[in-house]
């Protein structure tokens, strides 16, 4: 499909209200301390990355990930020398797109199970690859210039034991894994009942929108209005988020 009809005045529109609200949920993060290291903070932004990615499609999914990311790096910026903004966009893909592929040839409740419990699978495993291999060295060395001491230190109320020799399998098995699965069963949960809703909304939304073989300038001028009505919307909602956050937090 050529890019510019993938990329029609609906799904623009909708790609953007999709990214401000999992923005908006992504800035909003909070720790587990009973059960997960307090740096393993619990967000509920994958759900309206999924509803989306289930709506528009794979393509359109990763798009969102990014924006959300890029979004609130500007909002906020980034509290990990953007090594934990790199993960959540390689994990977000792992879920996104895996879940969108299958999910766009099979097109039924059964069909949106599979997707999500295959783009859970693999996206908690690519976290568990990318927190061994690169993203708690590439932490250690950038944020504590290689002292493994601060690290620790986050681990020991949950795990007092925790050493650098074992660090890897109570941080990996303890606390990654399950914390990664926790994220993913609760965005299906919330996912499952409503995607049908939003995408028929959608589809419904696109069809009126679509132009027929002779387009009226009406139908043009309103499909505009409604991108720019998107853009304009996620803008201001993330403009008060973020002056909110600033007055929260200073």
């Amino acid at each position: 499909m050529p890019a510019k009809k993938y990329f029609s005045s609906t799904r623009i529109a909708m790609i953007a209200l999709f990214s401000a609200l999992a923005a908006i949920l992504y800035i909003f993060n909070f720790p587990l301390p009973f059960a997960f290291p307090g740096f393993l903070e619990f967000r509920f932004s994958d759900i309206p990355v999924l509803i989306g990615t289930f709506a528009l499609g794979p393509l359109s999914g990763s798009v969102i990930v990014v924006m959300m990311v890029l979004i609130k790096l500007v909002c906020v910026s980034t509290s990990t020398m953007f090594v934990g903004d790199a993960a959540d966009i390689l994990v977000g893909f792992a879920l996104v797109i895996p879940a969108g592929l299958i999910y766009d040839r099979h097109r039924t409740f059964r069909g949106a199970l599979l997707a999500l419990a295959v783009g859970s699978v693999i996206s908690t495993a690519l976290a568990v690859l990318l927190n061994r291999y690169v993203l708690v060295p590439a932490y250690v060395y950038l944020m504590f210039g290689g002292s493994w001491e601060p690290i620790l230190g986050m681990m020991t109320p949950l795990f007092p034991d925790c050493t650098q020799e074992n660090f890897y399998s109570l941080y990996l098995w303890a606390a990654v894994l399950p914390f990664n699965l926790l994220r993913c069963l609760v965005a299906a949960l919330v996912t499952l009942p409503v995607y049908k809703h939003i995408s028929r909304a959608i589809n419904r939304l696109n069809a009126k929108l679509t132009p027929r073989k002779k387009a009226s300038d009406t139908s043009n001028r309103y499909a505009t209005a409604l991108t720019i009505l998107g853009f304009a919307v996620a803008i201001l909602v993330l403009v008060f988020f973020a002056v909110l956050h600033y007055m929260l937090t200073h």
